[in-house]
């Protein structure tokens, strides 16, 4: 392998291919890590990875497709045909089945289903019937469960002759279930390895277990794991019935999906993720959408201006400070913004409980209003020698700092509770908001002191 198909993989993959070699494909990519294989794979045509997913066994092409997050592998996979898609999606943890089957197109998924194993099938409708941010949605159905009744030689008689099976699932507890299908108890592998080969599951499970509703949030299951460090935690539904295990991974997982969404979102990224492998129109769709509604938002705010413009004109030297008082109000805010945001997918606060938030948004506002307004002012005053000059600039920094936090802290709560993304509308509506005012203060103000100013 010579330097430059080192330095370019996808380029000795490329070749690799051409031959339909599976076992040299295999050892190759086995070479890579998972980060490598990623940016190898992305690189290759899409004619070449679906050959690629295509020649791989299943499972190989399955721990492929693990290395890229839910909007690439869709990438990979829906134009697979559907056997071949269903085949590598069967080897795919269930919790993640459902995530990519949710993303495609739904004849699409109806296909890939109908080729899928019957249990499986059943298995990925099941979890998609859930919302993806709860319990329901983040669990897998691999887990292994037995009957109160059941005794243990009957436990390792099953595990020796589906060891096959249960290789590939996160066995750390065995759960046991009543005649009704609930949940009645927990057993750990050490204390079945151990027991007597004639006892009765329901004299060694831990009775009365932990567990969480399939209806918990991301948040509620953060907090589950981070005070009680299990391996996995299993999942009733509302008639206490055995559903699923939710592990700590997925929960993690989950938490970095919610928050790359919000950076996206706040970045102005519309439709989801981005990436430079996908299709030129599709990436410019997701970016012109935020910017031309940035444009009118921007007119909008630049209309004040032009209402006072012949203040402006008088006072040439406002138009130095008008661009800080704008950033500076907008800062300000988009740390109110962030507040709220982290608090609503913690659940520490509802959507309703805003007059809470103005209250504890108006105070720092004013205490770091009147600091900026202070420095700002200061600045002006050295700078010009005009002491209303500082007053208009500090005292219109001061009064938009104080109405971006409070309207930033309150933002979120609204969009939410009209079931609104906050973290896609949030930045440019509080953007040109602060933008409006700010202007709308300094001009006003210097408007109604222009005397004073002009003559100094």
């Amino acid at each position: 392998m010579n330097e430059q198909m080192t330095e370019r993989p996808w380029e000795t993959l490329s070749e690799i291919l051409k031959t339909s070699d599976t076992e040299e494909l295999r050892r190759y990519l086995e070479a890579l890590s998972p980060a490598e294989t990623a940016r190898t794979v992305s690189r290759l045509s899409s004619q070449e990875q679906s050959k690629l997913l295509m020649v791989l066994e299943p499972q190989d092409a399955a721990d492929v497709i693990e290395g890229f997050s839910d909007t690439q592998a869709i990438e990979l996979i829906e134009y697979l045909p559907a056997e071949n898609a269903a085949a590598i999606v069967d080897e795919i943890p269930s919790d993640r089945q459902a995530d990519l089957l949710a993303e495609l197109d739904e004849k699409d998924a109806e296909a890939i289903l109908k080729e899928m194993s019957p249990e499986e099938a059943d298995a990925v409708r099941h979890l998609l019937t859930y919302d993806p941010n709860t319990a329901g949605g983040l669990m897998i159905k691999e887990y292994v469960a037995y009957k109160e009744e059941d005794r243990v030689c009957d436990v390792l008689e099953d595990l020796e002759n589906n060891r096959g099976i249960y290789k590939d699932y996160h066995v750390q507890y065995l759960y046991v279930r009543d005649k009704e299908e609930r949940l009645a108890g927990v057993l750990r592998i050490h204390d079945l390895l151990y027991a007597p080969r004639d006892a009765l599951l329901n004299t060694l499970m831990i009775k009365d277990p932990l567990y969480v509703s399939v209806q918990a949030t991301v948040g509620k299951l953060r907090e589950f794991f981070s005070e009680h460090g299990l391996f996995g935690v299993p999942v009733v539904d509302t008639e206490s019935k055995l559903v699923g295990v939710v592990l700590p991974v997925a929960v993690e997982e989950a938490s970095v999906k919610r928050a790359n969404r919000q950076f996206l979102g706040l970045s102005g990224i519309v439709g989801g993720e981005e990436f430079r492998t996908m299709p030129l129109l599709v990436r410019s769709g997701r970016r012109f959408s935020w910017l031309s509604i940035n444009i009118v938002l921007n007119i909008i705010a630049a209309s004040v201006i032009a209402y006072y413009q012949d203040t402006l004109v008088a006072v040439i030297a406002l138009a130095v400070f008008l661009p800080m008082i704008s950033d500076m109000s907008g800062c300000s805010g988009n740390q109110a913004v962030a507040v709220s945001m982290r608090e609503l997918t913690l659940g520490l606060i509802r959507p309703k409980e805003i007059l809470r938030v103005i209250g504890k948004e108006l105070g720092l506002g004013a205490l770091n209003g009147l600091g900026l307004g202070l420095l700002l002012g200061g600045v002006a005053l050295l700078w010009k020698g005009n002491p209303f000059l500082g007053l208009v600039v500090g005292g219109a920094l001061m009064a938009n700092t104080m109405l971006a936090v409070t309207f930033g802290g309150v933002l979120p709560l609204a969009l939410k509770s009209v079931k609104l993304d906050p973290a896609l509308v949030s930045s440019p509506v509080l953007t040109t908001v602060t933008d409006m005012c700010g202007f709308f203060l300094v001009l006003s103000l210097a408007t109604a002191l222009l005397p004073r100013l002009a003559g100094g």
